[in-house]
């Protein structure tokens, strides 16, 4: 699009013909650019790449007519001030290469565009933003002006570019100055960061020396961490299979006083073999979930990978469980599973996890009910166990899965510890995880999930 005058002509239009019109086109491009609102340097580039391609035209095409107009360039959405250059006679080959070089940094575009059968030599310069927006009036006002305006002679036009030479001069020697004073800071600069980096080398050399004896400490410490942790479970396989024969003699001992067919005893005597029972009872029990708990932290345990199904599963859980669930006020509740319901781990040990985790709740829910439910997310199952129990504080969330620790309150049964953590370990080696999600009052859900295709 090319913005105009009234008339709809071009800014300005002049014609190349012999050597003195070079300095002409030089000084009335140099004009033109500062009336749109260009730039001093700028105005300095567009003339003097008007004076090198206005020769190169007057030489090897006999001149030109030259026509300056201003522009709107869509690409950008920028304002252009376009120099047309139509050569008198037609261009070697139809192409044009300025003889410096220089000629196309000067501008933003330089080209030779074909226009109703000739062939045109273009180049064009943006325009400020913060240059005047030209209304047409204003345009046509500069067009007037611009045709007022007689050219200077040659002679003036060498003074000019004299003086913008001297100007550009003295740029360049303020510019060299300023940069021998900012190459002698930065070598200062550099001084300084070298000592500092010289410093800084030492220092790392130093602490990572300080690392390397740390990370061989730790070394250390991890390995005599893993003997003692080997040895107490070896200590805890040890002594709870020793203990089991002497537990379960002691039991049946204890049946065998209760019998009927023996010597009648006194109520305190029944009562005393009672108590030696129940003891004997929980201990048999703390010495099994100390064994379980020794196999599963000397890696044992090895899962029977298998495709389980989840309905069978519950099944089982709640008939076996229903007994325990003696409270009249405890509701044990098991939902049937989504279907498909199958997944891949070892049913075994997830049924041992799933019972360990209903039986807490039932130990520990005075009223209402337990459930469990299944729940197919993607490629994982949530499996989850709820109860409507006095509930956890949070900050007891993690130590529940402590090995001996059980949360003190009103509300404390009996227990060893051992059932969470033991949960937790095989619910890893399936490859999954167990989070408790719980507060004072609202009752406490575990959830176990596993991946669908297995660990």
């Amino acid at each position: 699009m090319v913005v105009t005058g009234p008339a709809g002509a071009p800014l300005l239009t002049m014609a190349l013909r012999v050597e003195h019109d070079i300095f002409v086109v030089r000084q009335r491009g140099r004009e033109v650019a500062a009336a749109v609102g260009l730039e001093h340097q700028d105005q300095v580039r567009i003339a003097t790449a008007l004076s090198e391609v206005a020769r190169d035209l007057l030489h090897s095409a006999g001149g030109a007519e030259v026509a300056f107009v201003l522009v709107g360039d869509p690409a950008d959405g920028r304002r252009h001030l376009r120099v047309d250059l139509l050569p008198v006679r037609p261009l070697p080959d139809g192409r044009y290469e300025p003889r410096s070089g220089a000629v196309a940094r000067l501008v933003d575009k330089l080209s030779v565009v074909p226009r109703e059968g000739d062939t045109v030599v273009r180049m064009s310069r943006r325009v400020p933003v913060t240059a005047e927006v030209l209304t047409p009036e204003r345009l046509a006002e500069l067009r007037a002006e611009l045709d007022r305006n007689a050219p200077g002679s040659a002679l003036d036009e060498l003074a000019a570019q004299n003086a913008q030479l001297i100007a550009a001069l003295d740029e360049v020697r303020s510019q060299r100055d300023e940069l021998a004073v900012l190459n002698e800071e930065l070598a200062e600069t550099n001084r300084g960061v070298m000592a500092l980096y010289n410093q800084l080398t030492e220092e790392l050399e130093e602490t990572n020396r300080g690392v390397v004896a740390l990370y061989a400490e730790l070394d250390e410490k991890s390995a005599q961490l893993r003997a003692a942790s080997e040895s107490k479970s070896r200590f805890l396989a040890n002594v709870s299979h020793e203990l089991r024969a002497p537990v379960t003699a002691i039991m049946g001992l204890g049946r065998l006083l209760g019998d009927s067919a023996s010597d009648p005893l006194t109520a305190e005597q029944a009562r005393q073999v009672g108590l030696i029972r129940s003891s004997a009872g929980d201990l048999l029990t703390l010495v099994n979930e100390l064994l379980d708990l020794a196999k599963a932290e000397s890696g044992r345990i090895e899962p029977d990978w298998s495709e389980v199904d989840l309905r069978p599963v519950f099944g089982q859980l709640r008939g076996t469980l229903r007994a325990l669930a003696t409270r009249p006020d405890v509701e044990l509740v098991v939902e049937e599973p989504p279907v498909p319901s199958t997944l891949r781990t070892d049913e075994v040990l997830l049924a041992q996890v799933l019972r360990n985790l209903l039986h807490n709740g039932l130990k520990f829910t005075e009223r209402g009910q337990v459930r469990l439910r299944a729940e197919r997310r993607d490629d994982q199952w949530s499996l989850a166990v709820s109860d409507t129990g006095a509930g956890i504080p949070p900050e007891l969330h993690e130590r529940i899965f402590e090995e001996f620790y059980q949360v003190p309150g009103a509300t404390r049964v009996g227990g060893t510890g051992l059932g969470l953590p033991y949960a937790r370990r095989l619910v890893t080696l399936l490859g999954g995880s167990l989070v408790v999600s719980s507060e004072p009052g609202r009752g406490s859900t575990f959830t176990v999930t596993l991946p669908v295709g297995g660990a």
